[in-house]
């Protein structure tokens, strides 16, 4: 039985975010948890088949890959789901901290920084070739005042009286026992009273950072570029997010794109197509000839291989297609039309009005005599 879509399982658009898909996981993951659901295999398969997509679609390598190849790109990279409800708990242990208070911690534990995302212009000819292109990002990082406390240089922040310092509070909730943000710290476990000047108690401040971005040979449109470590700060000592550099290739005016071969539009005359021609056309190099044969019709293909674009990570490379277009001509001069008719008159096998004009001046010179 083929797989289901993972965006259709989760109920989310295939443009969400991070944080919508996890919000949209967290709510299948209460709806069908085994806890509430016991010997109910259904409601187990849907818990199970929930968390292998929020397992592919919350990894930003994995999800790109399912965005390309759909179940084929996830399942030829060694992923086939999960096994038990065992193995969800473990994989994700954050979520079923917060949703169902497995676990303490909660407060001041360490939060990895928000992803960032950039999205950067580049020229046809920097996606062909690969580049190197600096870039500036506003991105949170850690207060260098207060070292990420929040709080003034020699002052300790508050634990807060409310959740006594985890971060979260408990509430009912059904047959359970829940654990959510407490609304007083707002899950940090602590109380700023007398906030560092430099970030008002925000423990970040706002940066631009300037990095430099290699451009592989070969991009294209919404290529995804991934920068570990140059998204926004961790809390409380959290690893730093990524940075992830999206794609925009300028078009060219030269060149069109097919995947990683170019196409290439070249016009002759109609001369040129029945007596063949040679001409030059325009590579990612230099110029290369190309022998036109004798006969060529309007729309013919030409392949020259190797010339196209580098395949990512790989030597190989595309090829250049050139297409011919036959040009008719639009006026034509009383020599040309007499030509034409010649030409026209021969291939139909009829006699040359040329000669049809001798033989009558021959004739009627005689009958003059």
């Amino acid at each position: 039985m083929s797989k289901r879509d993972y965006y259709e399982i989760l109920g989310v658009a295939a443009e969400s975010s991070g944080d919508e898909i996890k919000s949209a996981y967290r709510k299948l993951a209460f709806k069908y948890h085994p806890d509430r659901n016991p010997d109910d295999p259904e409601a187990e398969a849907m818990f199970k088949e929930a968390a292998e997509a929020y397992e592919v679609l919350r990894d930003p390598d994995k999800r790109e890959r399912y965005d390309r190849f759909g179940h084929d790109g996830i399942n030829d990279n060694g992923f086939s789901g999960f096994s038990n409800a065992d193995d969800i708990f473990g994989a994700f242990s954050d979520i079923f901290s917060d949703v169902f208070g497995f676990s303490g911690g909660g407060g001041r534990r360490a939060r990895a920084g928000s992803d960032l995302r950039y999205n950067l212009v580049i020229s046809f000819r920097d996606a062909a070739k690969g580049a190197e292109v600096d870039i500036r990002i506003p991105v949170e990082e850690t207060c260098g005042e207060c070292d990420g406390s929040g709080a003034r240089k020699g002052t300790t922040p508050q634990t807060c009286p409310q959740c006594g310092g985890t971060g979260t509070v408990h509430q009912t909730q059904g047959f359970f026992r829940v654990a959510v943000t407490c609304p007083h710290c707002r899950g940090r476990g602590v109380l700023i009273t007398d906030p560092c000047h430099e970030c008002m108690g925000r423990g970040s401040v706002v940066v631009d950072k300037d990095l430099k971005v290699r451009i592989p040979a070969g991009v294209d449109n919404n290529s995804r570029l991934r920068l570990r470590g140059e998204g926004e700060a961790g809390l409380y000592g959290g690893p730093p997010g990524d940075l992830y550099v999206v794609i925009q290739v300028e078009p060219d005016k030269t060149f069109e794109r097919e995947g990683q071969n170019l196409i290439l539009s070249r016009e002759i005359s109609f001369v040129q197509a029945s007596l063949g021609h040679r001409m030059q056309v325009p590579t990612l190099d230099d110029p290369v000839d190309l022998d036109i044969p004798k006969g060529t019709q309007s729309g013919e293909i030409f392949r020259l291989r190797g010339l196209g674009l580098p395949h990512l990570g790989s030597t190989h490379k595309g090829d250049l297609l050139i297409e011919i277009r036959v040009k008719t001509p639009t006026h034509l001069n009383k020599r040309q039309e007499e030509l034409l008719l010649e030409f026209q008159e021969l291939e139909e096998g009829k006699p040359l009005k040329k000669a049809k004009d001798f033989f009558k001046k021959a004739k009627d010179k005689v009958m003059g005599e």
